[in-house]
């Protein structure tokens, strides 16, 4: 059989251009210019935005002031870091159930619109007359997690922000009080850095992992077919 038998493959559906997310795209470009680092449009989807660090209260007065996102969503920060502990952290009904070893170090890998480091603060920000949303993320030095506020210009991301201090020890200067929300004043260490240790995974395995109770009626017809 000859080449000119076989059918060639039909090409993939070219996806429409997004023409608003890219507009909002170049309207932060023209604000911010070096500023916007990279951006990500994913058509009827979303966009999100990198911005860098000394851009980052800029982005958000031009979000809320110029394109009308009006409405503070969330803010949180996120570790790239793969666990150290692979399953080292596991207890070991959780090495019988999973039956492999995945300590080998993983590389780090980030989301939509890139990043340099490890640790990244993402805000969502939204306007209720466009009924479309902006995510804006900017990367945090390692050796200094640290950001400028954005409560200057979301009163709403002040939990936030207190919460991102708390639990992965970002700083974020010009914020009126950071102060604790659940751990009490004398807590060493940040809970949501994959670095942190969960030493009851050493006693007990998680839920739903191994204690696994089965449906009403499963016992009963085990013990018929015995």
């Amino acid at each position: 059989m000859s080449s000119a038998d076989v059918e060639a493959p039909e090409e993939a559906d070219e996806v429409a251009p997004d023409e608003r997310r890219d507009a909002v795209v170049a309207s932060f470009a023209a604000a911010l210019g070096d500023g916007l680092v990279e951006s990500f449009v994913k058509p009827g989807i979303d966009v999100w935005l990198r911005i860098a660090p000394d851009s980052w209260v800029a982005a958000g007065e031009v979000a809320r002031n110029s394109l009308g996102y009006r409405y503070f969503d969330f803010l949180s920060v996120i570790d790239w870091l793969p666990s150290p502990f692979g399953r080292d952290m596991d207890a070991e009904q959780d090495w019988a159930v999973h039956g492999r070893d995945e300590r080998d170090p993983t590389p780090i890998e980030r989301g939509y619109a890139g990043g340099e480091t490890r640790l990244q603060v993402f805000a969502r920000v939204y306007s209720l007359y466009e009924h479309m949303g902006v995510t804006l993320k900017v990367d945090l030095a390692d050796d200094d997690p640290s950001i400028d506020s954005w409560v200057p210009v979301y009163a709403g991301a002040n939990w936030h922000e207190r919460e991102a201090w708390e639990m992965f020890g970002v700083s974020f200067e010009g914020h009126p009080g950071l102060r604790h929300l659940y751990l009490p004043g004398d807590f060493e260490g940040h809970p949501l850095r994959k670095d942190f240790p969960l030493l009851a995974r050493r006693v007990k395995p998680w839920p739903g992992i191994v204690d696994v109770e089965g449906m009403p009626g499963e016992a009963a017809a085990e013990e018929d077919d015995s």
